[in-house]
């Protein structure tokens, strides 16, 4: 019925009540209640389509799946109650004991930890590929693998794979493509139109989008998301029904939120790329990243995510962030306040260094979340910093 990124956002809303309420109203409640046995029968053998118990489904986690679903243009979904629970919960439902995955090697610090410490306890195994060399990826083919997983743009060296060769590899091999779409939202990526079988969000980040609550999605192929509900039915991990009401409120007005965002965002990384303190700098819309070209064709916007290298190595990242007055320094990113982080000493500390270089983390790289502040006050704390550097 809903065209528009903006209307299916906002007019994606659950039944009402008899009180026909406009605003959705929180559904603070453990359980459910049935008119009679038959009822509750039917219910449990999930031949009535009803709210059971809020660790199975809630209104409030419906109606968030329900627009998520609308707005990456998949066919169902389920809400955690993180990102990162998204993240495990669909592997530990999809995967068996022997399986293998193939991972960029540029995602965020917990996927990799998940990959390299917690799944291998299951005999589930991972091998990377280069973000930059996906012709790399079918040479790690094995009769075991299962899964080609990436994040793009990447956290948190902003690096942008091609989601339409990622499709191709994954339907080429029979794989199922699981895509990270964190960073980009799907108001400004949609990973399913490229051949992705499974959309994952960290919903604390942009989705929410003012740093206050935590949730996770993941929405793709009906069959897919029947067993991992099945897995999270059993298992727990599913989202609160306030955290729910919360992030579906939010979506109402992402678009407007990643309109400034973004915009802001550009025009910080066009003057700071230019700075004489600066080694580089990496934006997906600047025309010197490596992958503008590619960034323009699958996104819409350039995100809301910089990252950048100082001159003087680790002392002068710890340094940087010393140094800032106005901006947050704090483990999250799409607030409404702009956030600075050193990935080296933080998220991705627990990498080697060998790990850290493959992924292009250096010691004296910046990540920062561009907020909604004013872009002159923004541009004003970084500089201020800079010159102290």
């Amino acid at each position: 019925m809903h065209k528009n990124f903006e209307t299916k956002a906002i007019r994606t809303q659950m039944e009402r009540s008899h009180n026909a309420e406009h605003s959705t109203p929180l559904y603070l409640t453990s359980s459910f209640l049935f008119e009679d046995a038959e009822e509750m029968r039917a219910a449990f053998a999930e031949e009535k389509k009803m709210n059971i118990y809020s660790r199975f489904t809630n209104p409030n986690a419906t109606e968030f799946v329900d627009k998520m679903v609308a707005l990456e243009g998949a066919e169902d979904g389920y809400a955690f109650a993180s990102g990162m629970s998204a993240v495990f919960n669909t592997f530990a439902a999809l995967l068996n004991a022997g399986d293998h995955i193939i991972s960029s090697d540029s995602v965020f610090g917990s996927t990799h930890s998940l990959f390299k410490k917690f799944l291998p306890k299951w005999n589930i195994t991972t091998s990377y590929f280069p973000a930059s060399q996906l012709q790399e990826i079918e040479s790690l083919i094995t009769p075991n693998t299962k899964v080609i997983y990436a994040e793009s743009p990447t956290n948190p060296g902003v690096e942008v794979l091609d989601l339409e060769e990622l499709g191709k590899i994954a339907k080429r091999n029979n794989l199922l493509l699981v895509i990270d779409n964190c960073f980009a939202t799907p108001y400004i990526q949609q990973p399913i139109q490229f051949g992705a079988d499974l959309v994952i969000h960290s919903a604390t980040k942009l989705i929410d989008g003012q740093g206050r609550v935590l949730g996770g999605a993941v929405v793709g192929k009906k069959e897919l998301i029947r067993e991992i509900y099945l897995f999270a039915r059993n298992t727990g991990p599913s989202i609160s029904p306030f955290n729910a009401w919360v992030l579906s409120k939010s979506l109402e007005t992402l678009a407007v939120r990643l309109d400034r965002h973004c915009e802001t965002a550009f025009h910080i990384a066009e003057e700071l790329e230019q700075h004489a303190k600066v080694n580089w700098l990496k934006y997906p819309f600047l025309k010197s990243h490596p992958k503008y070209a590619l960034a323009k064709k699958q996104m819409r916007l350039g995100g809301n995510i910089i990252a950048f290298e100082v001159k003087g190595g680790l002392d002068a990242g710890r340094n940087f962030l010393n140094a800032i007055q106005m901006c947050s320094l704090t483990a999250n990113l799409g607030d409404s306040r702009t956030i600075v982080s050193h990935p080296a000493s933080t998220t991705h500390s627990k990498l080697s260094d060998d790990e850290k270089a493959a992924v292009g983390i250096t010691n004296g790289m910046i990540r920062m979340s561009i907020g909604l502040e004013h872009r002159e006050d923004i541009m004003n704390d970084i500089l201020q910093a800079l010159e102290k550097l």
